[in-house]
């Protein structure tokens, strides 16, 4: 513990002048009310419903909605039927890129995504997927927080595996959010909504910047600063009538202090091996972006962070679809298939569950010119790592690839089945709120087994 606050070497009221401008930033956007009761840490590790199959997950978003059709889901018989009708008197249209089969399991990738494909045999496709709204900003929130109405603001995936399971590492956030997308949701997607605040997701950007992070104070001062502050608010706190958030406040402040000296380091990849930053495609600008999120991603999962999500935006092809594709893949192939090997060399795979993939797919029929219109009712994912089979395939979509037609997995399912990996029973994770009990699989879903180990 550090040195009691004396009175007789400053006064309370200069002190608190130089709180505001030192420790007063700490009081991070993404951590308030970051909490702790009195009795219990409610961010601490929590045990299970059931043995869990994964400790972590990295989420990779690709906002927009990736197009399936020309990404890695080959239909023979769209080929067959180039230009004739499809549904609604539109026209069939197949990938202007090239298909091949990769490993034992013959999955097929287009000439987009080579990297990726070399790990053909490590993933588990979810290729009957569907959703409810072809609408970008409801299905963004379904997939976030398992609801698309987005004015009845709903917990995020993120903040219910922290309120069900806590953190490992208290010294950082247990749900880290990098360069999430001010589209389609915006903050709520990464939010708390009824769940308290200490569960929301922390926000950081591809340069690892936290906002108000970096200390205006040397450490012995704002350690003062900071003692004076949580004993008012335990003064405060002791009162009849206190607001709830006063506990989480005082741990807010706590874990900002220690996240001053953890946080930079651990998001410096300067650090990282020239030989790994050249795997993951390190390079300055935006061009650069996506692959240093996943190298954070990485790190941040090495050190104990329970969920982390990474987003690329710029899947919307509705024009522009062949050369949109090729800057995009370009984009985020050699990072993903980087990650995933880094994941594995490090044996973190063992504990850790990844999954790729978008808000909804893309029809097979053309759109305009050059374009693919949004396909809620068949389309796929991939996930990686603990819990998961090999090689494996789940569900299919019809021979055009418009509808799911084996292993239907709606957004509600796939929460269940994410969350089962995770050791939790998805009716079991429920919080009560304006006289129910909520939980992010709502009134449905179900845990989809066949996919496990």
């Amino acid at each position: 513990m550090s040195d009691t606050f004396s009175t007789n070497a400053l006064s309370r009221r200069s002190l608190l002048k130089s709180a505001g401008a030192g420790f007063g930033h700490l009081a991070l956007s993404g951590l308030l009310a970051q909490a702790a009761a009195s009795e219990q840490n409610p961010l601490g590790p929590k045990p299970p419903h059931i043995r869990a199959k994964a400790k972590r997950i990295i989420f990779i978003f690709m906002e927009g909605a990736i197009s399936t059709p020309d990404a890695f889901e080959y239909k023979p018989e769209l080929q067959k039927n180039a230009g004739k009708s499809g549904p609604g008197g539109t026209v069939l249209t197949p990938s202007k890129f090239k298909f091949k089969q990769y490993g034992q399991t013959g999955s097929w990738f287009s000439e987009l995504l080579p990297k990726i494909a070399s790990h053909a045999d490590d993933l588990c496709w979810l290729r009957g997927l569907h959703t409810d709204t072809p609408a970008h900003p409801q299905a963004v929130v379904q997939l976030h927080t398992g609801s698309a109405n987005a004015a009845l603001t709903r917990p995020s995936m993120g903040a219910w595996l922290l309120y069900g399971l806590g953190t490992e590492n208290q010294d950082l956030p247990g749900y880290i959010t990098i360069n999430p997308s001010p589209n389609f949701g915006g903050a709520v997607n990464y939010g708390s909504a009824f769940l308290p605040a200490h569960y929301q997701g922390t926000r950081i950007n591809d340069q690892g910047f936290l906002p108000n992070l970096k200390p205006t104070a040397p450490e012995p001062l704002q350690r003062r600063q900071l003692d004076l502050i949580q004993a008012m608010n335990r003064d405060l706190k002791a009162k009849p009538g206190a607001p709830d958030p006063v506990d989480g406040i005082i741990q807010s402040y706590e874990l900002a202090f220690r996240m001053q000296s953890k946080v930079p380091e651990l998001l410096d990849i300067s650090k990282e091996p020239q030989v790994v930053q050249e795997a993951y495609g390190i390079q300055p600008g935006p061009k650069g972006a996506f692959a240093r999120q996943c190298l954070m991603a990485r790190r941040l999962s090495e050190a104990g962070v329970r969920f982390v999500e990474i987003c690329q935006s710029g899947w919307d092809h509705h024009t522009n679809l062949h050369d949109g594709m090729i800057g995009q893949c370009n984009l985020i192939d050699r990072p993903t298939s980087a990650l995933l090997t880094d994941l594995g060399q490090r044996g973190l795979l063992d504990d850790t569950l990844v999954l790729f993939g978008s808000e909804f797919g893309r029809l097979p029929m053309a759109q305009g010119p050059d374009g693919r219109d949004h396909n809620i009712t068949g389309y796929s994912m991939f996930l990686a790592g603990a819990g998961v089979k090999k090689g494996f395939s789940y569900g299919a979509t019809d021979e055009l690839g418009v509808r799911a037609t084996e292993g239907q997995m709606h957004t509600n399912d796939l929460h269940a089945t994410l969350l089962a990996l995770m050791g939790l029973r998805h009716k079991e994770l429920t919080y009560r709120y304006a006289g129910r009990p909520f939980r992010l699989t709502d009134v449905a879903g179900e845990v989809h087994e066949q996919i496990f180990v």
